[in-house]
């Protein structure tokens, strides 16, 4: 599947986590352990990143699935 980016992503999310991957964000909607939707026809994917000490990482998504529009770690996830 070819993903994409909003400007949103490539501008702001990764100049604030410049930690981040764009890798990690795909392998989550691949593989996630949790999708919900969220308002504005927006969808949240959770997933754990062995390369972030097993954290849980949150991706946001465009009502298409495929295009990201943000992501950062969620703390508040409970698995």
């Amino acid at each position: 599947m070819h993903y994409k980016f909003t400007d949103y992503f490539e501008k702001e999310v990764l100049r604030k986590r410049p930690y981040l991957k764009k890798e990690w964000c795909i392998r989550i909607l691949e593989n996630s352990i949790n999708i919900e939707k969220q308002e504005n026809n927006r969808f949240r994917f959770w997933g754990i990143i062995k390369e972030l000490e097993n954290r849980v990482l949150r991706v946001v998504t465009l009502e298409d699935k495929i295009t990201i529009h943000n992501a950062f770690p969620d703390r508040s996830y409970k698995i």
